[in-house]
């Protein structure tokens, strides 16, 4: 399984960022897909997955901000981040969870998302 993320970058507060992660090579059922991110001193926290029942799951902190979409056809995961916080700035993760107890996740590479005051 590969997942390859880009988007993150520098931006000012209440701008906007559009993550995407493109995957590859998997053949199992998928539990869930999405995004996590981790800042300095953190750990790691769910933003926003799409789950397998077809439902999507957003942090509290980020609804009504950030939208988690798909586009089946160029196996390719988006997280559109608008109204963009100082509080955001973390590295963002592309994740691929086999089932609910995190046992043999898959994980990209991780790209960095700053936001300025």
């Amino acid at each position: 399984v590969q997942l390859v993320e880009s988007g993150g970058g520098l931006v000012q507060a209440g701008g906007s960022l559009r993550l995407s992660c493109v995957h590859s090579g998997i053949t199992f059922d998928i539990y869930s897909m999405g995004w996590h991110r981790q800042a300095p001193g953190n750990e790691r926290e769910l933003v926003a997955t799409f789950r397998s029942g077809g439902d999507t799951n957003y942090a509290d902190s980020v609804k009504g901000r950030f939208t988690i979409s798909r586009d089946n056809a160029k196996n390719t995961v988006y997280l559109q981040m608008n109204n963009l916080k100082p509080e955001d700035t973390a590295v963002y993760y592309c994740n691929v969870a086999q089932n609910p107890w995190g046992l043999g996740d898959y994980w990209g590479q991780g790209t960095q998302v700053t936001v300025s005051s």
